[in-house]
């Protein structure tokens, strides 16, 4: 009875119940490797606060220089940090 029922649970187990795990793993690996259009609706909302706050710092700044101007040796200005070459490289990402 031993003799049989060995064969019967391994040979399966080899060419079945193996490779449909490993297939099964490496499409979940392949799918999960790219970015969903959730994620990416994420990461533009993130872009878009973190861009909002960084105007909202440099408006700031400003309004510090204005009431004392030795505060701070160099001014906040949007285009010199890169934001717009940012927000311009961006669209082009997407498009």
């Amino acid at each position: 009875m031993e003799e049989v029922l060995i064969p019967l649970i391994v040979v399966p187990t080899l060419f079945i119940a193996l490779p449909w795990l490993i297939f099964h793993y490496v499409t979940k690996w392949k799918s999960q490797a790219t970015l969903t259009a959730e994620d990416e609706n994420l990461l533009d909302e993130l872009h878009e606060t973190a861009r909002r706050l960084d105007e909202r710092l440099c408006s700031i700044e400003r309004i510090m220089t204005a009431e004392n101007p030795g505060w701070r040796q160099v001014a906040c200005d949007p285009a010199s940090i890169g934001i717009e070459d940012q927000l311009q490289s961006l669209k082009r990402i997407k498009q």
